[in-house]
């Protein structure tokens, strides 16, 4: 079901950047950046599959050689006991120093829209 949220993710994505385009008189979209962070909670295979049918389904929307680019944000995190530096996989992890899960993350948690580009061709 992991991709049932990512379609929801990047309807809410393309729709917000099309309603900013198109007050700025864009009529197509050419290229869209992200920064996706690693325990974001969004696969980004998955977010370009999504990107994928949108474009298909949309063409009234898109250029034919619109893009998706993701920035993948590394994870990093810091235990607020021994103030060990680490690379969680997820929102909650062991601290590889002293095995409690008291870090707080610092990183990989990003999750928005860093850019797009858009054309006046109808």
């Amino acid at each position: 079901m992991k991709s049932m949220h990512e379609m929801a993710l990047m309807g809410d994505i393309l729709q917000l950047v099309h309603e900013d385009a198109a007050e700025k008189g864009l009529n197509k979209i050419e290229k869209v950046e992200l920064i996706v962070g690693e325990i974001a909670n969004a696969m980004p295979d998955a977010l370009r599959m999504a990107f994928a049918i949108f474009r298909e389904q949309n063409s009234h929307l898109f250029t034919k050689q619109a893009e998706l680019v993701i920035h993948l944000e590394v994870a990093e995190a810091e235990c607020v006991l021994c103030g060990e530096k680490y690379r969680p996989d997820q929102k909650i992890a062991l601290c590889p120093n002293c095995n409690v899960p008291s870090g707080k993350v610092l990183t990989g948690e990003t999750f928005q829209v860093l850019s797009y580009e858009g054309s006046l061709e109808k």
